[in-house]
């Protein structure tokens, strides 16, 4: 049976990587991980987060961007997620702040490709 998330690509056109690398592994700080050779020929990149779960930069030879689909990254905190909104922001990623989601802060942004990303915090249960 299904046991939990192993990972999830988002695409991106051939030469993507330098972009990748800038806006997941510098902008959001995600943790590059190495790709077995035989992937690796393939292009993209691919990025680790907590509890082994990852993000894969996928190249797509006839590439379209994803408008509606989306990965949701959870931040640690509702104070982290807005230090990132401004971060993205100072580098040209405006975030577009959503509060329909109830127990949760979050936002949208699009990533160099115009990929859709979801990243939020969710508030703490109260007991």
């Amino acid at each position: 049976m299904i046991v939990g998330l192993d990972h999830v690509q988002v695409g991106a056109p051939e030469g993507c990587e330098a972009q990748a690398r800038a806006f997941y592994g510098e902008l959001l700080a995600l943790r590059e991980l190495p790709k077995p050779p035989v992937l690796a020929a393939r292009g993209g990149v691919w990025f680790g987060l907590r509890d082994g779960q990852q993000l894969h930069v996928g190249v797509e030879p006839a590439f379209a961007a994803a408008r509606k689909a989306h990965p949701a990254l959870a931040l640690d905190s509702a104070a982290s997620l807005e230090e990132l909104a401004a971060l993205l922001e100072r580098h040209g990623h405006a975030p577009r702040w959503d509060g329909d989601l109830p127990g949760a802060q979050r936002f949208y942004v699009d990533d160099p490709f115009g990929n859709r990303l979801e990243l939020l915090a969710r508030e703490p249960t109260k007991r």
